[in-house]
């Protein structure tokens, strides 16, 4: 590795409640010239507008100008109010892989009035709905992605040539041949106060994970969107492309997200634990009633969480390789049960309908919305299922009574639509926005026609 990638954990981090005076302070010891003022559109891609670090004052008191009408998803018409993102110093960080840069995300603000149909805005309203009954959702992200390269043709392959086993999670080979990369996203995050504590091999060729530590929902989307920052451009620097498109390759599986959630109360306790749980899953009525909400709500959720056509490529019932898609269809709960749509690790949930396409932002809103539903009215999530459902018959699972999540986004959208507490949560407007924009999207590919039709049908009739 280059001297330039060998950070010391923590040596870049942004100490803890600057004011802006030490914020000058610390972007000028390390040589900071311009502050990327951040937001997310309604996909959670990452937007910017580059500012003079000599401009910091204005970024945080005032905010910086957009015309919302040219990103997506923020409902904005070009003759209406300039989109305002106000920067947050809690949210200032230093780009590593950018000599130089910084970046902070901001609140955004649309006719001096914090945005409803801004993500970021989203969950923060959801979170502010805990914190009234004094609770925080801590949540672990495990976002999966694919290490390619372009081929002369314009296809695409695994980066690393040789990683071609049948079944390459954990292999060795695959983990060390793209070690530059893996170690300089690593440091990165590292060097920036970010506990990264995993990284691996996953279950598809060229696919990876790597792991931070768990932090409350807000902190956790943050992260994540500076995680896909930084990995894309260390890829783009080694001539690699880093993808978290659901569904890369038919034969392989997809690149998911799964989210571990749990509870704290304000002394940082995990409410939902419980270790006299009955079912000896750890859980406590609180964690039982919020995943029945999760549960009852799970056709509408997944809208929101595998939220493109090429997310139903991975929500299938069927086998890769390994035996198994990893991208379990079935609305049930088991203890460690990765063919259920919600696993427990013992004292707290993970989901494992999202994919990495989803915006975490919107994805964490829409949980906590289901979930509080839930606990609201104590819903029963019924007897976990601790049972393999690729190995049952359809009819097997249905005796079960186990219903399946959407098979396509169109069927998915429609039951978000028919939503009544997504509607209200989240706000009608910005149902409508998603609704249209993701019908758009389904009829745009229903009506593409592909390589596998044309092999198909040509000559046939």
């Amino acid at each position: 590795m280059t001297e330039q990638w060998s950070f010391m954990p923590d040596a870049l981090a942004t100490p803890a409640g600057l004011d802006l005076e030490a914020a000058r302070a610390f972007l000028k010891a390390h040589k900071v010239r311009y502050v990327l003022a951040q937001f997310v559109d309604i996909y959670g891609t990452a937007k910017s507008k580059a500012v003079p670090v000599d401009h910091l004052d204005e970024l945080v008191a005032e905010g910086v100008g957009f015309a919302g009408g040219g990103v997506n998803g923020l409902r904005l018409a070009p003759h209406e109010a300039e989109y305002i993102v106000r920067g947050d110093l809690d949210t200032l960080k230093l780009l590593p892989w950018a000599p130089g840069y910084a970046r902070m995300m901001g609140t955004g603000i649309v006719g001096g009035r914090e945005h409803p149909i801004d993500t970021r805005n989203m969950l923060k309203a959801q979170v502010a709905r805990l914190a009234e009954r004094g609770w925080t959702l801590n949540t672990g992200i495990e976002p999966e992605f694919s290490l390619l390269e372009r081929t002369a043709d314009g296809s695409v392959r695994p980066f690393d040539g040789t990683d071609t086993l049948r079944k390459p999670a954990y292999d060795y080979r695959g983990l060390s041949r793209v070690r530059v990369f893996l170690e300089r996203v690593t440091e990165s995050l590292k060097a920036l106060g970010i506990d990264v504590y995993q990284i691996d091999h996953e279950d598809a060729n060229g696919q990876y994970e790597i792991n931070f530590r768990y932090a409350d929902a807000l902190t956790s989307a943050d992260t994540v969107t500076l995680f896909k920052m930084a990995a894309a451009e260390v890829a783009h620097e080694l001539g690699a492309i880093c993808s978290f498109m659901p569904k890369p390759k038919s034969s392989f599986t997809g690149n998911g997200m799964h989210i571990h959630c749990s509870l704290a109360d304000a002394s940082g306790r995990n409410v939902f634990h419980d270790a006299g749980d009955a079912n000896g899953l750890g859980l406590s009525p609180l964690a039982y009633a919020f995943t029945a909400g999760i549960l009852h709500h799970a056709k509408a959720l997944t809208a929101l969480l595998a939220p493109s056509v090429n997310s139903y490529k991975r929500l299938v019932v069927g086998r890769t390789a390994s035996g198994t898609t990893w991208a379990p269809v079935f609305i049930a709960y088991g203890d460690n049960n990765r063919t259920a749509m919600v696993r427990v690790p013992y004292g707290r949930i993970e989901i494992r309908v999202g994919d990495s396409g989803m915006n975490p932002y919107l994805a964490q809103a829409a949980l906590i919305a289901a979930g509080l539903d839930g606990v609201d009215r104590a819903l029963d999530p019924g007897a976990p299922h601790n049972v393999n459902f690729y190995a049952l018959t359809p009819a097997e699972v249905r005796a079960r009574g186990i219903e399946t999540l959407p098979r396509t986004l169109c069927e998915a959208v429609e039951e978000l639509e028919a939503s009544d507490l997504f509607r209200t949560a989240l706000g009608a407007d910005f149902i409508d926005e998603f609704v249209t924009l993701k019908r758009e999207e389904w009829g745009e590919y229903h009506r593409h026609v592909s390589d596998w039709e044309t092999q198909q049908y040509l000559t046939f009739f």
